[in-house]
């Protein structure tokens, strides 16, 4: 007769002694190889622009909210910024003026967090929540992802430049940016200089008096709104270089630090296209404002 012998308490002592070695491991491999992209409302959306229900599709400008991280090699904390493409508040110009600039700010040790937002759609609240959000995530994952918490910046072109410049200047300051990159913006929301077609996607057909005055963000620059780098073409037809002027002197008279650059042309959304006559001047001039702070 054949004799049975139980192996089950040596079996569940090797459990014990295996499973926290598992465990740490899970946590160690729990961050995302960087670039990784991250929902921003996994937990619902705290507003609508009245498009989602139609399924999200970006080849109809109706867009998941999420932002896409790439994280720099850096033994230090290093600088982030949060960049929001343009495209009138009805597109995105997710590549040149969003993904391409990535290499650019790693290479120079920043992280990089690109935000594709939601067209308003008439809802003004649409975007800037979600680029708050943004900020917020930036910030609670910044000891995760090797970022120092109070050197994360905003930089925006066109109309991304004008949600940029909103969150540099209405953001609670919790969520306040430490800097702005601004590029050929869209600031003022007035009719004789704005531009157009983001006007009427960010306001509707027929703003109140109020709400053009409060998206106007040259008239809402103070002492806590971010130093910042703008930059432009003096032959910009598609938003009038008086948009960039009149920040300018807004953050001057407040004394706040701001560096801009005019070239004589190259019109408008050249982002960081080589085609751009005066592209690596630009790169380099950035650059050397990124080393001031």
């Amino acid at each position: 007769m054949k004799t049975f012998y139980s192996f089950q308490p040596l079996f569940l002592l090797l459990l014990l002694v295996v499973c926290p070695f598992v465990g740490a491991q899970d946590k160690e491999i729990s961050t995302p190889t960087s670039p990784f992209t991250i929902d921003l409302w996994q937990n619902g959306l705290p507003n609508t622009n009245g498009m989602e229900t139609l399924g999200y599709d970006d080849a109809k400008s109706n867009f998941k909210p999420c932002i896409t991280v790439y994280l720099p090699k850096a033994s230090q904390p290093t600088k982030a910024v949060v960049i929001c493409p343009g495209g009138g508040y009805q597109h995105l110009a997710m590549n040149h003026e969003g993904y391409d600039w990535a290499s650019f700010f790693n290479n120079q040790g920043i992280a990089v967090i690109v935000l594709k937002y939601r067209m308003p759609n008439g809802h003004l609240e649409v975007p800037i929540s979600d680029a708050y959000e943004a900020i917020r995530l930036t910030k609670t994952n910044a000891k995760t992802w090797n970022i120092h918490p109070d050197c994360i910046g905003i930089m925006g072109s066109s109309a991304g430049g004008h949600l940029a410049a909103t969150v540099a200047t209405h953001a609670p300051t919790e969520l306040r940016p430490d800097f702005q990159i601004l590029f050929y913006p869209v600031i003022t929301m007035n009719k004789q200089e704005t531009h157009a077609g983001s006007r009427e996607h960010l306001l509707g057909k027929n703003p109140t008096f109020e709400m053009e005055k409060l998206y106007s963000n040259e008239l809402q620059v103070n002492a806590n709104t971010p130093r910042a780098f703008i930059v432009l073409s003096d032959d910009d037809d598609v938003v009038k270089p008086v948009n960039s002027v009149k920040y300018y002197l807004a953050l001057q008279q407040q004394n706040i630090p701001a560096t801009m650059h005019i070239y004589s042309d190259g019109g408008h959304g050249w982002g960081i296209r080589e085609s751009f006559k005066y592209h690596l001047e630009m790169l380099t001039e950035l650059k050397s404002w990124l080393g001031t702070f």
